[in-house]
């Protein structure tokens, strides 16, 4: 890859990154997705709450939905669903970040093995094992 070593350490890292800039993106979009599917529960539970006390006049019953069992197999399946969605958005994004991350450490090894195999015997000879 040749990054030059003029640049500050993160920008040279970040240029690393380039070639996998779709997969950054989706590991982005995972997370974003996981967290929102996170922050869904206090939703779930303050309509649950309102089918309780609006039974009829609740916000799902105003969907078309005004019996009270509907409702609440409505907001189970929704309980499901969500569950579900954020279970799997968080595996995705694991699974991205961490493959992303393996992706790019190799390709610094290759290039840092690159480089030390390019040096003159010379530059070893003038320094110590542990230099």
């Amino acid at each position: 890859m040749s990054i030059t070593t003029n640049a500050s350490p993160l920008v040279r890292l970040l240029r690393y990154g380039r070639p996998f800039r779709t997969r950054i993106w989706l590991a982005t979009l995972f997370s974003i997705l996981n967290k929102v599917f996170d922050l869904a529960p206090p939703v779930l539970i303050g309509t649950a709450v309102d089918i309780v006390v609006n039974q009829e006049d609740s916000i799902i019953a105003s969907f078309g939905f005004p019996d009270v069992r509907t409702q609440l197999l409505i907001l189970a399946l929704s309980t499901l669903i969500i569950w579900a969605l954020e279970s799997l958005f968080e595996y995705l994004l694991k699974i991205y970040w961490r493959n992303l991350a393996q992706s790019i450490q190799h390709a610094l090894r290759l290039d840092g093995y690159g480089h030390i195999q390019k040096l003159e015997l010379a530059y070893f000879e003038e320094r110590s094992t542990g230099g």
